[in-house]
């Protein structure tokens, strides 16, 4: 075989670090990819501080974590670090840590220590302007006096760990004014966006996940309350029997779990604020369908991936899809791990579940919107025997279903029911097959 003639073609450090901040983070997600690296070092206190001071206005992200030798920290701060990662681990393509602080800094320092026995303190930075200067992948030592890096050495003066700084917020801040009330007002709207989504997405993390220490996580001295998207604190939750998947791809079987909850309608939860806050950043209508879990971390959250629509008489129920790290190809898992492509083998594997499923969150919603929201007047009420056999009609209806689909005939019982709409709209309405 000819040799072939081969060329070194480095790409413009410039022009790609330039590029690379553009790939999809905001202020929340950007915070919380840098967390995943805090978790994946076994931190179990991550303190989130955003500080307001003008154009030196800066964000840190400090972790009691096993931290980070010298030359350790140097391959972390590479682009594609060569390390590899393990099963679990929150990492993958070795471009978090820069990508997403570079999205909304254009300075950013790492401090860190490793060792309990001796406090040496590693401290290395990736200046953008110094990158697109010079055109070069280099990373600079900062001095021991610069402020905000002095600061992070005290902070680890006691044991091992990392801090995060994030400088030059050009991306968080106006240019004019970044003095001004306006700055300062956006910076406690982001520390308390980033809370909340921290809560939701380290939730399980914070309430605490078997074989690791329970994570702690503050913003601004506040500490962050875990979000549980399937109200399971709640008495009159439901939850349906576990069921596990096994999906192949690339050589790779892998295991998924789907674990399904109807949660309670309004007048069934404990508090009427816990109802609120259960509704989510979307609302309860789009809060409603699958949360896909990577590693217990929360990647996405909502809809029903292309298996059914939204629906307001679903809105109740949700799912978790949960997989780990070596099925990342198959989930086809992006950089910033806040997207997934569900494939379609398992899409099919678990679209019976998912019917069934929304079919006893429909129920639940039906039973609810039954239920007057004011005492009626005993002449307009229905006779008992009324209401018993309307529920009696209802629940055959949500039976008859049910077995259509485990008899895996859910499609013809799909064409019954249309029939069933068209020439008995009375028998529909009686038997609720009007979803």
């Amino acid at each position: 075989m000819a040799e072939r003639t081969w060329y070194d073609v480095s790409p413009s450090a410039a022009r790609l670090t330039g590029s690379l901040r553009d790939i999809g983070y905001d202020f929340t997600t950007a915070v919380a990819d840098i967390v995943d690296n805090s978790v994946a070092a076994g931190a179990t206190r991550v303190e989130i501080l955003i500080e307001h001071d003008g154009a030196d206005s800066r964000v840190f992200i400090t972790d009691d974590g096993s931290g980070m030798s010298a030359q350790g920290l140097l391959e972390a701060l590479r682009f594609g670090t060569r390390r590899s990662y393990g099963r679990g681990e929150l990492g993958r393509y070795g471009l978090g840590l820069k990508t997403a602080s570079l999205s909304q800094c254009r300075v950013l320092t790492v401090v860190s220590r490793n060792s309990r026995n001796a406090v040496r303190v590693s401290a290395r930075s990736l200046d953008l302007d110094l990158i697109e200067e010079w055109d070069q992948w280099v990373i600079v030592d900062p001095t021991n006096t610069e402020p905000s890096a002095k600061r992070a050495r005290q902070w680890l003066s006691e044991g091992t760990g990392t801090v995060v700084i994030w400088e030059v917020l050009d991306r968080v801040l106006p240019e004019k004014k970044p003095e001004g009330g306006w700055a300062r007002r956006r910076l406690d709207t982001l520390a308390t966006r980033a809370a909340e989504h921290l809560g939701m997405v380290f939730h399980r993390f914070i309430e605490g996940v078997e074989g690791r220490p329970q994570l702690v996580i503050t913003v601004n001295g506040q500490k962050v309350a875990a979000w549980d998207p399937f109200a399971r604190q709640e008495p009159a939750t439901q939850e349906l029997p576990l069921q596990r998947f096994e999906v192949e791809s690339a050589g790779i079987v892998g295991q998924v779990v789907l674990r399904r909850f109807v949660l309670p309608a309004r007048d069934k939860f404990s508090e009427p604020a816990e109802f609120e806050r259960l509704s989510g950043p979307l609302n309860w209508n789009r809060q409603q369908g699958l949360y896909v879990y990577r590693a217990n971390r929360l990647v996405q959250w909502g809809g029903w991936a292309g298996i059914r629509g939204i629906d307001e008489h679903t809105k109740l129920a949700r799912a978790s899809v949960e997989f780990d790290t070596d099925l990342d190809t198959t989930f086809n898992i992006n950089v910033a791990k806040m997207r997934v492509t569900l494939p379609a083998q398992l899409k099919n594997l678990i679209e019976p579940a998912v019917n069934e499923l929304c079919m006893m969150a429909d129920d639940a919603y039906r039973k609810t919107s039954r239920t007057p929201a004011s005492p009626v007047p005993a002449e307009l009420a229905a006779p008992p025997e009324v209401r018993a056999a309307t529920h009696a009609a209802v629940s055959a209806g949500l039976a008859l279903r049910m077995a259509a689909m485990q008899a895996d005939q859910w499609q013809a019982w799909e064409r019954i029911e249309a029939i069933i709409r068209e020439q008995s709209p009375d028998v529909a309405e009686l038997l609720g097959l009007n979803a």
